[in-house]
């Protein structure tokens, strides 16, 4: 599976999540971070929003998954991974 994390540098919930993101142990993913602040895109798209995690779905396309919570626990990070997996 392959996961983008749309964050910047200096983002305290960006850097909450990548945390769990990197503790994650019962889903298989390949993670690349997009820091909006260098494609002028990304940036107009997400820049009240992030983190953004997207999936890669069936058709090559980004999709958006629901937005986690900071608070929430791992075991709920690795359900709404395993439902996209």
């Amino acid at each position: 599976m392959k996961l983008f994390l749309y964050s910047k540098q200096g983002c305290c919930l960006c850097e909450g999540l990548l945390t769990k993101l990197q503790q994650v142990k019962n889903v298989n993913f390949d993670l690349e971070i997009r820091d909006i602040t260098t494609n002028s895109l990304w940036f107009d798209r997400y820049q009240y929003e992030i983190p953004v995690l997207c999936v890669l779905n069936d058709r090559q396309q980004e999709q958006e998954l629901p937005r986690f919570p900071p608070r929430s626990p791992m075991s709920k990070l690795e359900e709404l991974l395993q439902r996209y997996q």
